[in-house]
């Protein structure tokens, strides 16, 4: 049987931190389902499609790797797509007490999910898309940050905010 894992998220954009949970946890799991959330709550800079394609791009050198955008709740949608792991990234310590709070309620409503906690590689461990965007805002150098394709989306976006 595959052994099918979520990695839920806004991807906000996508990073190379994130591309590089989702290599390590290709190890672990025959496929990995990359979810980018609607959450219209984090204001997003870049649409649910445009979130989903620049993913698509960024990962598409991945074998057993799939982007959809999901709806709802969480459990739900791994239920639905048959994956019993949810795979969570934590950079510091302020990020474990709302993953945890997750983890323990999305256990609680679907049991038989499990949440995995993986720490980025050292060198992207200050890395966020909130970093990302912000620098690209200002005019900074998001090289090596974020893949090329994802770099020149972000320059297009805010060419098109400054008119």
């Amino acid at each position: 049987m595959k052994q099918i894992a979520v990695y839920p998220g806004t991807f906000d954009p996508i990073t190379n931190a994130h591309i590089d949970l989702v290599q390590r946890g290709l190890r672990f799991y025959d496929k990995i389902i990359l979810a980018v959330a609607h959450n219209p709550e984090k204001s997003p800079l870049f649409t649910v499609q445009e979130r989903v394609k620049m993913a698509k791009d960024a990962l598409k050198h991945l074998p057993g790797v799939m982007v959809e955008d999901f709806d709802g709740l969480l459990v739900e949608y791994c239920l639905k797509r048959n994956a019993k792991m949810i795979i969570r990234g934590l950079r510091a310590v302020s990020d474990f007490e709302y993953e945890f709070q997750m983890a323990l309620m999305n256990r609680r409503l679907a049991p038989e999910v499990e949440t995995i906690f993986m720490m980025p590689n050292e060198i992207y461990s200050y890395l966020s898309s909130r970093l990302v965007k912000e620098i690209a805002r200002l005019g900074g150098s998001v090289k090596g940050l974020v893949p090329p394709q994802i770099e020149l989306e972000l320059h297009k976006k805010f060419r098109k905010e400054k008119k």
